[in-house]
């Protein structure tokens, strides 16, 4: 029997179950801390077909969590958040939170990085009993539901993305509203309720309408899948396709560790029309045209220099 053979006969007695029709499914059978080359392979596949997995019982180390999340990429840890207590290794963040959440808005990890993350990779070291469920969405799916004249609208489009929430208004990106994933060409909605600012082509006006319309859409339940979390269950998605949403309805302390395995820039169809601001003049701007005329300023300093 060859070494791939014995691979396949091993993952084969993996129990994979499906949690909703949109994403996600739970993994038994395998211990991360032990994966091999082979593991992780199969571990992507499953991930490119699912987009969320969850593998319970696990109970990973720091040093256990870090290693299988290299195989996956370059990691680093939160730009702006973060409790460094008990935290070994740079690339791990903690967030530590009781009486309420601190994610509850929909969103796709920082996305306000020219290059967001590619994965996340969760290890609950902590949770209550009841509450504090985590959702997720399928955005390939969101935009496939859209109407034809939709969806060719949304792919003459850019968003600007800040890290408001973080307190760091100034970090931003502009990224494609349709973004184009480039294993399987399938077409994901790239806005978000928490970092996504506005549409870059559209009037403040006119945004605040397309992009709460936008926001809302991805947030069908027919869209999603909701897990309840137990201790040591590691919790991995495609940052490219999904968005989530943590419960704020807890009251006892939930401690998650986290590393970020990071990306390369989101493509997708290029804009069909300027930015608003560039048509629009100093005289038709309002005060929410500000940011991403000043952000579209810097970006072209920089690319001539």
């Amino acid at each position: 029997m060859t070494a791939e053979m014995a691979h396949n006969s091993t993952s084969n007695q993996w129990d994979v179950r499906r949690l909703a029709g949109a994403l996600g499914a739970e993994v038994r059978g395998i211990k991360l801390a032990e994966a091999d080359a082979g593991d992780i392979t199969e571990i992507k596949r499953l991930l490119g077909e699912h987009m969320v997995l969850f593998f319970p019982e696990q109970y990973m180390s720091q040093d256990e969590h870090v290693a299988f999340g290299k195989p996956f990429g370059p990691l680093e840890g939160h730009p702006n958040l973060g409790d460094r207590n008990d935290i070994q290794h740079p690339e791990i963040f903690q967030l530590q939170a009781s009486q309420g959440g601190i994610a509850d808005e929909w969103h796709t990890d920082l996305t306000f990085m020219d290059n967001p993350a590619l994965m996340s990779i969760l290890n609950m070291k902590k949770c209550p009993d009841s509450g504090g469920d985590t959702m997720w969405t399928n955005l390939c799916d969101a935009f496939d539901a859209l109407s034809p004249p939709m969806q060719e609208m949304c792919e003459g489009l850019s968003a600007l993305h800040d890290a408001h929430p973080h307190d760091r208004a100034d970090r931003m990106s502009i990224h494609p509203v349709v973004r184009v994933l480039p294993d399987t060409g399938r077409k994901a909605l790239y806005v978000n309720e928490h970092f996504t600012r506005r549409i870059v082509e559209m009037s403040g006006e006119e945004s605040d309408n397309f992009l709460g319309f936008l926001t809302r859409w991805v947030q069908s339940p027919r869209f999603t899948v909701r897990y309840h979390w137990t201790e040591g269950t590691i919790g991995m998605w495609d940052n490219r396709c999904t968005q989530h949403y943590v419960l704020n309805d807890f009251d006892a302390e939930r401690i998650i560790q986290r590393v970020t395995v990071m990306g390369d820039k989101p493509e997708g169809p290029d804009p069909r029309w300027e930015p608003w601001t560039a048509r629009a003049g100093r005289s038709a701007m309002s005060r929410h045209d500000r940011q991403l005329a000043r952000h579209l300023s810097e970006r072209n300093r920089e690319a001539a220099e």
